[in-house]
């Protein structure tokens, strides 16, 4: 689709977020612009799923973190059928990085929203990729984090410990790096004999202490 000129199709956009508060936001934003048409909305991943089926949008702009699967499944389930932009809150790069890796078009955050969403979602109607200036800033100053990380962590022990940090279960981790559970628990289980670290707390402090996670 084309964005370019003044006679560009319309963009028609389904949004998913869990707060009806923000998804009426959303709408008014999204409808005040021009060519941009809200066509549903969704308060799971399964109902943002069945709307990208029944409704057939150019754009699905989808909260990271709502009630049913991870939103990272739904990535992948409805990427060939439009542009998908992740709207979140979650500002660490690893999110960021398997969202896009997932094929996620845009990524937004919510502090940020507004003009920077309606830009986003032009660029991933036009085809195009889009990533928060800042969060991108600090993915490429970062790198993939294991110059960070001691103790001869690889790069997937990282991924895997900053999500530990962050809260997420061995099922939730596995959804979201595309690994089994039973992958999943033995990288812990390495992660743990090279930190020295057993439990969850500890593990936390440590990430904090390296600097893999912000919180």
């Amino acid at each position: 689709m084309s964005v370019s000129d003044g006679v560009a199709e319309a963009i028609n956009i389904v949004l998913a977020d869990d707060h009806e508060v923000v998804r009426a936001g959303l709408r008014l934003l999204l409808q005040g612009e021009d060519g941009m048409h809200v066509v549903g909305e969704a308060g799971d991943v399964r109902g943002a799923v069945r709307l990208v089926e029944s409704s057939r949008p150019d754009v699905l702009v989808l909260d990271l973190n709502m009630p049913g699967p991870t939103s990272l499944s739904a990535i992948d389930s409805v990427k060939d059928k439009c542009a998908v932009v992740i709207l979140t809150m979650q500002s660490d790069p690893v999110f960021a990085r398997e969202a896009l890796q997932a094929g996620a078009r845009a990524y937004v955050l919510k502090e940020a929203a507004g003009a920077e969403l309606v830009t986003a979602v032009r660029i991933a109607a036009g085809g195009g990729t889009y990533l928060n200036p800042q969060l991108g800033a600090r993915m490429a100053t970062e790198g993939t984090g294991v110059a960070k990380a001691p103790d001869a962590l690889s790069e997937r022990e990282v991924d895997v410990l900053r999500l530990i940090a962050l809260g997420h279960t061995n099922a939730e981790i596995g959804d979201q790096l595309f690994l089994s559970v039973r992958t999943v628990e033995t990288h812990r289980s390495h992660i743990q004999r090279k930190v020295g670290r057993t439990t969850r707390a500890e593990l936390v402090r440590y990430a904090m202490e390296r600097g893999l996670i912000e919180i």
